[in-house]
C-alpha cells in the first residue's frame, strides 16, 4: 500500500526532473546565444540561469557518476550492522516518515506474534520470531531485549514498554490482553489499530505531497520563464 501511494508522486518528482534537465541543458542554450550576439548587459538572474546551465552541461556525467557511486556506496555500507542500526533510528526521529516506518513495524510485529501465539507457540519463541520478522533494526533490537526480559519474569506489556519504541496504543492492548489470557485475539485488533494508522497518516502524506510537487515544479519552471523573458523585456524597452 505504500508502495501503491507513493508512485504517483514518484512519477511527478521524475517528470520534472526531465523537464527541469530538458530546460537547462536545450532550451536555455538556444536562448543564450540570442543574448550573446546582443550582447546587451544581462539580469542577474539570467546570468545565473546562465551559469547553472553551463555547469549542468559541463558535469551532468559527474553527478551521474557521483549518483551511482553513492548508491553502491550506500549499500555496502548498510550491510555493516551498526550503521543500519543508525540509519533506522535517524529515520525513527524523522517527523513524518519516523511514524510510518514505527507503525509498519508495530503492525508486523502484532500480525506476526499474533500468528505465532495463536498457534501455541512459547511467547519468548514467538517474540523472538516475530523480531526476526522485522526489517526494522531499532525495532528487532528491541524485541530481542523484551523476549530477553520476559524470560527472566516480566511481563510482555512491561517488556516491551521499558524498550521504549512500541507505540502506546499497542502496548496498553497488549497489556490488557495478557491480563484476559486472549493474547492473540487482542494482537490482531492492534495489528489492524496499527495498519488503519498507517494508511491514515499515508493518506494525509499523498495528499499534501502530490500538491507540493506540482508548486515546486512549477515554480523551478517559473523561475526559468522570468530568466529568459527579463532580458527580452528589456530589449523591447531599448528598442521603444
Amino acid at each position: 500500500k505504500v508502495g501503491v501511494a507513493l508512485i504517483y508522486p514518484a512519477i511527478v518528482t521524475v517528470v520534472a526532473m526531465l523537464v527541469v534537465g530538458v530546460l537547462l541543458t536545450y532550451v536555455v542554450p538556444q536562448v543564450v546565444t540570442v543574448f550573446e550576439q546582443s550582447r546587451q548587459s544581462l539580469p542577474f538572474l539570467t546570468r545565473a540561469l546562465i551559469a547553472v546551465s553551463g555547469l549542468v552541461r559541463e558535469i551532468w556525467w559527474v553527478g551521474l557518476m557521483l549518483v551511482v557511486v553513492a548508491g553502491f556506496g550506500a549499500r555496502h555500507l548498510l550491510r555493516i550492522p551498526a550503521l543500519r542500526l543508525r540509519l533506522h533510528r535517524f529515520l525513527l526521529t524523522l517527523p513524518v516518515v519516523g511514524r510510518l516506518r514505527s507503525g509498519l513495524s508495530s503492525a508486523r510485529f502484532a500480525n506476526t506474534l499474533a500468528v505465532l501465539v495463536g498457534s501455541g507457540v512459547p511467547i519468548v519463541k514467538a517474540l523472538g520470531h516475530a523480531g526476526a520478522a522485522l526489517d526494522d533494526e531499532v525495532f528487532r533490537a528491541a524485541t530481542t531485549e523484551a523476549a530477553a526480559r520476559v524470560r527472566e519474569g516480566q511481563s510482555i506489556g512491561r517488556a516491551l514498554r521499558q524498550t521504549g519504541v512500541f507505540p502506546g496504543m499497542l502496548l496498553h492492548l497488549v497489556s490488557s490482553g495478557e491480563a484476559s489470557g486472549e493474547l492473540a485475539r487482542v494482537l490482531e485488533q492492534a495489528a489492524r489499530q496499527q495498519e488503519l494508522a498507517v494508511e491514515t497518516r499515508l493518506s494525509a502524506l499523498t495528499a499534501l505531497l502530490e500538491p507540493l510537487l506540482i508548486l515546486v515544479m512549477g515554480g523551478v519552471v517559473m523561475v526559468i520563464v522570468l530568466a529568459t523573458l527579463e532580458p527580452i523585456i528589456d530589449m523591447n524597452r531599448l528598442i521603444r
